[in-house]
């Protein structure tokens, strides 16, 4: 039986509000910045997937029958006002909960709809998903990614003296994985170290810093090709001597590869010299059929003003617009300014102070979370 949504005059002053987490820490950290910057009071529900679903994505409808409800926070009455969620397979949970509010629970999405448009009372979009003008869209310049600031000082103070003893000028190099339709193998970890060296002359001491997504033949390959004085760390689960967030602190200059969204809006966040090494398209069938599948999305969503296929060149795009990368090969650009995430965050703050219908006057403001650890490389 569905729950009785509760009668507004009786609602308490301060809204109710959910955020939805699963482990994808970069979701996470996007609804942590998102809500952050609107400061009201906050209740996280941690769920779990099934184990089909820890990769599958089921269809997108009111269903809990994707998660692990053992494992899972409690989805219980009293119902939100409002939910804030990222990622397709927690879409359903909302969808759920707001069905049990009898359409009382209004719902922020951070990400793409997949279509879903009319489903989201809100959607806060980064540029590599191309949503089209709508108005319940809000296309943003950037991703909705902090860098962990009060984590980097820290890491700076312990990693200073081993920094200390590096030629300068350093340069990071932060790793990610392949993703599709991109190819990252062996052959294009040669070029990635062959043209860094190449954009930085051989000066200073390369530091390369794998990821969790980081194949094992990619990190072979990059031992194989680094300059004898050159770092190379080996990202390994639970490693306590992961160096990303000290790179952070103590690098001179930024070379990321072109998949990871999280590493290059981190450091770009940051305001350090840095340089995208975009990955090639891959020509083997997986890469093929990705292509047609995008070909068929593109088709299927004609008309609709829609192009629902993610492109991470846009955030690259973006980011070069925007005065704070160059592609890998350019003259590393100066440390950059703000890059008017701010405000962007107060835009979405009022709109959503709009949907809970709090007073018109200043939004409740508070100041964006420092301290969580977004990026792949040391989630």
């Amino acid at each position: 039986m569905l729950s009785q949504a509760r009668d507004p005059a009786a609602a308490p002053r301060t809204p109710l509000i959910w955020a939805l987490q699963a482990e994808k820490a970069g979701d996470n950290a996007q609804v942590d910045t998102l809500l952050e910057a609107l400061g009201l009071p906050v209740t996280v529900k941690r769920l779990c997937m099934g184990r089909r679903w820890q990769r599958g994505k089921p269809r997108i409808r009111a269903n809990l029958g994707h998660l692990d409800r053992a494992a899972s926070d409690a989805l219980e009455p009293p119902w939100p006002d409002l939910i804030v969620l990222s990622g397709r397979r927690l879409m359903n949970v909302a969808l759920w909960v707001r069905e049990q509010s009898l359409g009382h629970t209004r719902l922020v999405l951070v990400g793409r709809p997949h279509g879903h448009y009319a489903a989201f009372d809100l959607i806060v979009a980064a540029p590599q998903f191309r949503l089209p003008a709508r108005a319940n869209v809000i296309n943003l310049d950037l991703p909705l990614i902090e860098p962990p600031r009060v984590a980097i000082s820290e890491a700076a103070q312990l990693w200073r003296n081993e920094f200390a003893a590096l030629v300068r000028p350093v340069t990071a190099v932060l790793v990610g994985g392949p993703t599709q339709p991109f190819r990252f193998d062996a052959q294009v970890a040669q070029a990635l170290i062959d043209r860094t060296l190449a954009a930085t002359a051989g000066a200073g001491t390369l530091y390369v810093s794998t990821s969790r997504r980081t194949p094992a033949a990619v990190t072979r390959a990059l031992a194989r090709s680094l300059p004898p004085d050159a770092r190379l760390f080996r990202w390994a689960a639970g490693s306590a001597d992961n160096p990303y967030l000290a790179l952070l602190a103590l690098a001179d200059r930024f070379v990321v590869t072109g998949d990871s969204a999280s590493m290059l809006v981190e450091v770009a966040r940051l305001g350090r010299p840095l340089a995208v090494f975009e990955l090639p398209v891959g020509r083997g069938p997986r890469q093929r059929l990705a292509r047609l599948r995008a070909l068929f999305g593109h088709l299927r969503w004609r008309g609709h003003g829609a192009r629902p296929q993610r492109d991470i060149t846009e955030l690259h795009r973006a980011l070069y617009r925007m005065g704070l990368a160059v592609p890998l090969g350019e003259p590393f650009p100066a440390s950059s300014g703000a890059d008017g995430a701010h405000m962007q965050l107060a835009a979405i703050r009022t709109r959503i102070c709009s949907l809970l219908g709090l007073c018109a006057g200043e939004p409740p403001a508070a100041a964006l979370r420092t301290d969580n650890p977004a990026s792949e490389s040391h989630a």
